[in-house]
């Protein structure tokens, strides 16, 4: 729009009188002012998108946080019973309280890890 602007004011291919040539700067300056409102508002946007997309991955660190932690408690009784689940002689293994003290030390291992990330602040 500037470019014909400037062209229009030249006098090459259209006579324009004293009036309208007056009009037709005027315009020439409202149109660089709307592009350079254009290019501020368009930096205040890409800025706004920017701070929006941190505060989202900064959620998203949060969440991902909460779900290592739930996920390390929960291996650990994953781990106990696996390692009693082989076809191997194992402590306690002919015991009738083995289910149980299998069981306990699950829930135990469980209980410290829940207790040490909600004491950093991981739950």
């Amino acid at each position: 729009n500037d470019l014909v602007m400037a062209r229009l004011q030249s006098g090459r291919y259209l006579r324009v009188d004293e009036e309208n040539e007056d009009i037709l700067e005027d315009a020439q300056i409202e149109n660089r002012q709307a592009i350079e409102m254009a290019k501020i508002f368009s930096d205040i946007l890409s800025g706004m998108m920017d701070a929006f997309a941190s505060i989202i991955s900064n959620n998203l660190n949060i969440v991902m946080k909460f779900l290592t932690a739930v996920t390390i408690v929960l291996m650990l009784p994953t781990l106990v019973a696996s390692i009693y689940g082989m076809n191997i002689a194992l402590p306690f293994q002919h015991s009738s309280f083995a289910f149980a003290l299998t069981m306990g030390v699950s829930f135990l291992l469980s209980g410290i890890v829940v207790f040490i990330f909600i004491k950093k602040r991981m739950f």
